[in-house]
């Protein structure tokens, strides 16, 4: 027996002045962190360092596109990552004020 579950499509969200500026800074970030973060490794990266950058460059073209054109289907990545990150730098730093880490 199969069971196809249909996941309900989000609604658009309501596009404001400055929308697209915004999400174009956001579709380009965080690629360019990526890249950042492989060209500043330590390690010798090689070919996988080279096909990250190169598949950086590609997902930050295709999200800018969608930012300018599709502009009220596009979410933002750092405001989904960014709690993500907020609430880790929170426990990390109660751990820290609380005597868990030297």
């Amino acid at each position: 027996m199969a069971l196809i579950f249909v996941r309900e499509s989000r609604p658009n969200a309501h596009v404001w002045r400055g929308r697209r500026l915004l999400a174009l800074l956001d579709a380009v970030a965080w690629p360019i962190l990526w890249i950042f973060a492989v060209r500043q490794a330590p390690l010798e990266t090689g070919l996988i360092g080279e096909v990250i950058v190169v598949s950086a460059v590609l997902i930050a073209a295709l999200r800018s596109v969608k930012a300018l054109s599709r502009n009220e289907r596009y979410s933002f990545t750092t405001w989904r990552w960014g709690r993500f990150a907020v609430v880790i730098i929170s426990v990390g730093l109660l751990l820290k004020f609380a005597g868990g880490f030297p």
